[in-house]
């Protein structure tokens, strides 16, 4: 059985300089019928402001993957790491046993456009670190490419959990296909334009599970962006 988790469901909040849709209970946002699923904790959506962000704060145990759709993100944290953060990049940043960082809109005259994903680790109190690695289009197009997982294979960022993370650009009229092993358990975001999923339609903002072992199609109805994660 696929579960559907539309857009307009999610959390939302407008703070003026940042406008944010939570997919999981996050901050002021609460549901106890939506605390996450499996490790995955938290899929925010968010459009900050030019020039505008979060200042320098702490989390702790948690691997935090940083996905820009349009724009461009500032980050800077405790352990010297600075970077800019565009449209192809996927950053990891494990918080560990604490780490503090910034995110900031890099432009001063483009709003920037985001997904933040938590992925809890397996373990608590590990080192703090951090990755970031740029995913070209002709790689994602019409396919899925593995963006994070356990053991960093095929060249993705390296996550502490048992989760492969894959990102697709899929062109309208074209479909592809995952096959979802017993025991594993997967949830298919949509970042931008529409698709269906076994049949589902599903459009930006809108989320899927599933833990049911088969074939996962996706068939793209308008040119269309999506994560797929595969969990333990």
């Amino acid at each position: 059985m696929i579960t559907l988790r539309k857009a307009d469901q999610r959390g939302h909040a407008d703070h003026g300089w940042l406008d944010t849709h939570h997919t999981f209970s996050f901050a002021g946002y609460q549901d106890p019928n939506h605390m996450g699923f499996r490790a995955l904790r938290v899929i925010n959506e968010d459009r900050v402001q030019p020039g505008q962000g979060f200042g320098k704060h702490g989390h702790r145990d948690m691997e935090i993957l940083s996905i820009v759709l349009e724009g461009e993100l500032a980050h800077e944290d405790s352990l010297g790491n600075g970077s800019v953060i565009r449209p192809g990049d996927v950053q990891r940043m494990s918080a560990g046993k604490g780490i503090l960082h910034s995110e900031f809109n890099h432009s001063q005259s483009e709003r920037v456009h985001f997904l933040q994903i938590w992925i809890e680790p397996a373990e608590k109190g590990i080192d703090p670190g951090y990755e970031q690695v740029h995913f070209p289009v002709e790689e994602r197009t019409n396919q899925l490419r593995l963006v994070a997982s356990r053991d960093g294979r095929e060249g993705s960022l390296t996550v502490h959990q048992d989760a492969s993370v894959y990102a697709s650009l899929l062109e309208a009229g074209e479909s592809l296909s995952y096959s979802l092993p017993a025991g594993r358990h997967a949830w298919v975001q949509v970042a931008r334009g529409e698709l269906t999923l076994n049949g589902q339609t599903l459009r930006a903002g809108d989320g899927a599970r599933t833990s049911d072992p088969g074939e996962l199609t996706l068939s793209a109805s308008a040119d269309a962006e999506l994560l797929l994660f595969d969990l333990a």
